[in-house]
């Protein structure tokens, strides 16, 4: 491997988890930044997979409620009730996922202008909505109607296009359907688990023929890079948009997706 593969690898990687919880899109940024830096990946595989190290990071601090939903399951309603809801809301975008997954990868994830004019659009998406005087109904993640989490799931596949965002997307449908903000995030991350795992076995899957051994050791660079950047968002991001809302992000996706089409302009 080359050392700028090597570097590239472990740029992307924190790109990755610095940005897969907030809602700016991770897989837009990396594209970009792959683009920009000149980095290719087989089959663009490693933009994928690096996605389980982030996911990693959140089964880490959530651990320990994981592990006493499991022990609840059985017996208590309300338990049964929230992992219900979040397989409810995650099954459109494993159908979709499923039945597009070629299309999305050959050609949409090669399409930087598509990256940065949906990275901009979202971005005057959740200026909008972070200005409007919405009244929340839902506070808490394991008491959504199940429609919600449905509704909620149907508006995950918008980020089947990259640079829409998957958690911007679950978590501005969330605020419009009744969702407080800082629960709508922290919806966004349990979500986040089944969707991205499901991604990642599916990639893994029908690309397994053509990794080499240079590839997955690229992916081990990205991947650790992901889980120790992805720590430091989850830990503080809830407390965060508690505070200040989502406007901060909005304006990152703007400056990102005018500074994109800037460099594609000038150096293609």
């Amino acid at each position: 491997m080359e050392t700028h593969t090597i570097v590239g690898a472990l740029i992307l990687g924190l790109i990755e988890g610095l940005t897969e919880f907030i809602p700016v899109s991770s897989t837009g940024h990396i594209l970009l930044a792959g683009h920009f830096l000149g980095f290719k990946s087989t089959g663009k595989v490693f933009e994928i997979l690096i996605q389980l190290g982030a996911i990693l990071a959140i089964l880490s601090i959530y651990f320990h409620r994981l592990w006493k939903m499991a022990r609840d399951f059985r017996h208590d309603r309300l338990t049964r009730h929230f992992v219900l809801g979040i397989v409810l809301a995650f099954l459109p975008a494993a159908v979709i996922g499923m039945l597009a997954h070629d299309f999305i990868k050959t050609v949409l994830f090669e399409s930087p202008k598509l990256i940065c004019t949906m990275l901009i659009i979202g971005g005057i998406v959740l200026l909008w909505v972070d200005r409007m005087d919405l009244k929340p109904v839902y506070r808490d993640v394991e008491r959504f109607p199940p429609r919600r989490y449905i509704e909620i799931g149907l508006f995950q596949c918008l980020a089947m296009i990259p640079g829409t965002s998957r958690s911007g997307a679950t978590i501005v449908g969330a605020m419009l359907l009744g969702v407080e903000k800082r629960a709508a995030a922290e919806f966004s991350f349990f979500l986040a688990m089944p969707t991205m795992v499901g991604a990642f076995a599916l990639d893994l899957f029908k690309n397994r023929h053509i990794l080499t051994g240079s590839d997955l050791s690229l992916i081990g660079i990205g991947f650790v890079a992901a889980f120790v950047s992805a720590l430091f968002v989850v830990r503080y991001l809830l407390d965060y948009v508690s505070r200040h809302g989502y406007a901060l992000f909005g304006w990152w996706r703007l400056v990102i997706g005018c500074l994109g089409l800037a460099g594609l302009l000038i150096w293609g």
